[in-house]
């Protein structure tokens, strides 16, 4: 009898980002589904969490605790530089117990918000190395990846996608910046975001009252390359985000505030604060499933985070995208909604207000079109998992291999 395979799910998971586990628990579904043999485990963020809402074990990615707290003390400064060392034979331990490592989605690939090189970019380099020491297949699946102006993190971005087994990205540019940075992508293939696979909630047709607006706000400070800006960009992404609610407010519309990572808390809590209306109130999800439910009850959605559009628009309701990066206006235009777009470092009110307007005049061509396009983002995910098996479990795989494809 042939034993289990042995399946490592790795990322920054249960960490508080409802993204992430967005696409943790896509993976999950679809390893019960198509290989409920496998024994799955986990190296991540927030093992209690994850062991507690998934049922699998896990083990803290890193061995110092407080590796993403700003070091200013010596001790923790000393602590932090262990660890690193530490996490070496910490990674190589656990990979080397598996038959294959999946990292589901994410922006692992990308700069996109502020990072450190020797922080996930090292752990997925230890990852990916390891994989390739002792013989385990190591899959980046659905990732996203984007342009790197920091020398040493492209470079750890680099080898670690040129040592992973497999790889796939949620959408073309992100296979093009992989490309660009002398990564072989040729047989790559690009494939909806993982969260598109999650089940989706049905509105309540029952309701004869009209829904709110959801606003998904973020704490946006700006990508990797805005360090200098930061502050500046904040203030003037709350600033335009209040007045947007306000605007809402004063038209008499209900708003539900949504997030998408716990830091996004404080956000919701200055808007509250600044507007105090009982016409707007937040939301408390904890999980993609929850931000569905929220977009689902809606009229239309504006959205910042991306894993809050892509709930959005797989529950088939109008969205505006504040968009902070090229994966925003990616996913928008693949789901037909490319000029709904709005810049999240120069909120313009009144600008968004005028767009907003715009697309809720569209509501019910716009609900159209996003049901034949979760259609087809359904088939391509089906794909994905396909080739998935095709790639990392050859002695289970009776399917015929597909060949990568891109997607409208």
């Amino acid at each position: 009898m042939r034993p289990p395979v042995r399946v490592g799910v790795f990322g920054l998971l249960g960490s508080g980002n409802l993204g992430n586990d967005g696409s943790l628990e896509a993976v999950l579904g679809y390893l019960r589904a198509e290989h409920p043999e496998a024994s799955v485990d986990a190296l991540c963020g927030g093992p209690e969490v994850v062991t507690a809402r998934y049922g699998i074990p896990a083990t803290r990615l890193h061995w110092y605790r407080g590796e993403y707290r700003t070091a200013s003390r010596a001790g923790a400064v000393a602590g932090k530089g262990l660890g690193k060392l530490v996490d070496v034979v910490r990674t190589a331990a656990w990979v080397r117990r598996h038959d294959v490592v999946i990292v589901p989605g994410m922006g692992v690939l990308e700069a996109t918000l502020p990072l450190r090189p020797w922080g996930f970019p090292y752990s997925l380099f230890l990852l990916c190395a390891s994989g390739r020491l002792f013989g385990t297949k190591v899959a980046l699946v659905g990732v996203g990846a984007g342009p790197i102006g920091n020398r040493l993190t492209r470079g750890l971005v680099r080898r670690s996608a040129r040592l992973a087994a497999y790889r796939s990205y949620r959408d073309a540019q992100s296979r093009d910046a992989l490309r660009e940075m002398g990564v072989d992508t040729a047989r790559d293939g690009v494939y909806p975001d993982l969260a598109f696979a999650l089940p989706t909630p049905r509105a309540d047709a029952s309701s004869s009252t009209p829904g709110p607006v959801c606003v998904g706000v973020m704490d946006f400070h700006g990508g990797d390359d805005d360090r200098a800006r930061a502050e500046e960009i904040h203030r003037r992404y709350l600033d335009g985000t209040t007045r947007f609610v306000r605007a809402l407010v004063e038209d008499g519309r209900p708003v539900r505030l949504l997030t998408g990572d716990e830091c996004d808390r404080s956000v919701v809590a200055a808007i509250l604060e600044s507007v105090d209306s009982p016409l707007v109130t937040a939301a408390e999800a904890t999980s993609l499933a929850d931000l569905m439910k929220e977009t689902a009850a809606a009229d239309t959605v504006v959205a910042t985070r991306y894993h809050n559009l892509v709930c959005a628009l797989k529950a088939g309701t109008p969205t505006l995208a504040l968009s902070y990066a090229a994966k925003s206006d990616a996913l928008m235009d693949r789901m037909g909604l490319a000029a709904y777009c709005h810049p999240a470092r120069e909120v313009d009110a009144d600008r968004l207000l005028e767009q907003f307007r715009a697309l809720e005049k569209r509501s019910a061509e716009l609900r159209r079109t996003l049901a034949e396009r979760n259609l087809v983002a359904a088939r391509q995910l089906q794909d994905q998992f396909t080739a998935l098996t095709t790639a990392l479990f050859p002695a289970t795989d009776h399917a015929q291999a597909r060949t990568p494809q891109e997607t409208p």
